[in-house]
């Protein structure tokens, strides 16, 4: 008491209700304000400090308690990005963890980026398929699509876990898309060793870079009970690499066959163990689990039938080429109507709606495994484009000539597993399925062998008026109807 008799000035620099906390004598006070979306400290701005604020000169300034953050004076602190943890301060920012839940309920540019990468790798299982398609190429596309669905997943699992666009996780994030770009590059001599490097060796090479990058990124973001999980998958994952490897070097049906044990050694560890054992990965944001899958879909079923159509060249100014293109483009319509309208804002409110473990698991099997089959449906329905395009640019008719097998089961058979796909999608969102739902799924493969009895401009219309057909048939239930606050995606 004595000494503030002495110095009456420390009681009037106390913070009035904050004991022990002392203000310069000069200080304004400070501004409340909430941090910024996803909990970040550093770089993160004063919501309070808005335009023309008083004392400042900039419009929309930070306040000042923002704009020296803690460690601004070390060296290469300026250059720390704002979504590293507090640990970083004072490191370089290559050498800091990156704090781990940071993911956000949007898709960034960076993550859109390496998916038109990814997608474009698909496009290539349409060209391996394609020349020409075959039961034997297309069992064997239906294997690569399955591996690199389940490779591109970890990389959305990971992204849902911490923000993959800071420059430390960046970098390697941009060696995974290189593998998936030197994995495109040779798709078409996926089972074919010709001059030069060897193509089967080179994709299992991408494929292991893929693998080993996610885990190592995994692992490295992942709080202690996640990085359990990863060193238990990691052994299935590093185990499945063998069959791969000697597959590639023995080529022929051995490939095929070994290749078919990798993914089910990677598939029965992540599915039987991480999944099923230990309660699957975490899932923060379905907001943004949902949204990436959806633009995936949007981006495959736009960029498999560019693909498919850029074989015509200047065809295309024949009116049956251009007819068929057209009515392409309507079937891809349809698609994206049948299942965007219907299913996934259904899929989407399920994902929402559930907590913990049952969030998990609804995450991996309505998206990581239920959009495969819609992948796949994709695939292989634009394989049957690509088929007609070809029947009735070379035909005299001006029909084309009618349908092979292959070319008729990929297009009737691709649109059934499209429709069969977004039915599962459905069944494990909780809604249940009818017989009538299972009815109109397998319609394609019904109207199969007329397809195949007509003239390819005439098999395309005809799938397509049933798809039309079915894009706008009155909702029956109010299940269907778009939730509040749905995604982009769904619009």
């Amino acid at each position: 008491m004595e000494r503030l008799r002495q110095h009456p000035g420390l009681l009037r620099d106390r913070l009035p209700g904050r004991p022990g906390q002392v203000r310069h004598p000069h200080a304004r006070p400070a501004r409340r304000g909430r941090p910024d979306r996803a909990g970040e400290g550093l770089g993160a701005q004063d919501r309070g400090a808005g335009p023309g604020c008083a004392g400042d000169l900039l419009p929309g300034c930070p306040a000042r308690s923002q704009r020296h953050p803690p460690g601004a004076g070390q060296p290469g602190s300026a250059r720390l990005p704002a979504r590293l943890s507090r640990t970083a301060v004072g490191r370089r920012w290559w050498a800091a963890r990156p704090a781990a839940g940071r993911g956000l309920p949007t898709v960034t540019p960076f993550e859109i980026f390496f998916d038109l990468v990814f997608v474009f790798t698909l496009t290539r299982i349409v060209a391996f398929m394609g020349k020409p398609p075959d039961p034997v190429a297309m069992g064997r596309g239906l294997l690569l699509l399955t591996l690199l669905w389940f490779a591109w997943s970890g990389y959305l699992w990971l992204g849902n876990q911490t923000r993959v666009d800071v420059p430390p996780i960046r970098l390697l994030v941009l060696v995974a898309m290189a593998g998936f770009f030197v994995a495109a590059l040779v798709m078409p001599s996926a089972w074919d060793v010709g001059p030069g490097l060897d193509g089967p060796l080179l994709l299992a090479l991408s494929y292991v870079l893929l693998r080993a990058v996610h885990l190592a990124l995994y692992h490295w973001v992942g709080e202690p009970v996640l990085r359990l999980r990863i060193r238990r998958f990691a052994v299935a994952s590093v185990l499945s690499w063998v069959p791969l490897l000697v597959g590639a070097v023995l080529g022929g049906w051995a490939q095929t066959w070994l290749w078919a044990l990798a993914f089910v050694v990677e598939t029965g560890g992540q599915r039987g163990v991480v999944q099923n054992r230990l309660g699957g990965w975490p899932l923060r944001s379905p907001e943004y689990f949902a949204e990436r899958h959806g633009l995936v879909l949007i981006i495959a079923l736009g960029e498999s039938f560019l693909a498919a159509g850029v074989g015509v060249g200047v065809m295309v100014t024949r009116i049956p080429v251009l007819t068929a293109a057209v009515i392409g483009f309507v079937l891809i319509a349809s698609l994206w109507s049948i299942h965007f309208d219907r299913v996934s804002p259904v899929a989407q409110q399920a994902l929402a709606r559930a907590r913990g473990e049952r969030r998990n698991r609804i995450g991996a099997d309505v998206y990581s495994l239920g959009h495969l089959p819609l992948i796949a449906g994709v695939i292989y329905t634009a394989l049957g484009f690509e088929d007609v395009l070809a029947s009735v640019t070379a035909a005299e008719s001006p029909g084309g000539a009618a349908l092979g097998w292959p070319g008729g089961v990929a297009l009737y058979g691709g649109t059934a597993l499209y429709l069969l796909g977004s039915l599962l999608v459905r069944y494990l969102s909780g809604c249940g399925t009818r017989v009538n739902h299972l009815a109109v799924a397998v319609v394609p493969l019904l109207l199969l062998p007329v397809g195949r009895a007509v003239p390819a401009l005439a098999a395309i219309g005809l799938l397509t008026a049933y798809l039309v057909g079915l894009a706008v048939l009155p909702r029956r239930s109010p299940a269907g109807r778009r939730p509040a606050g749905a995604s982009a995606t769904d619009r």
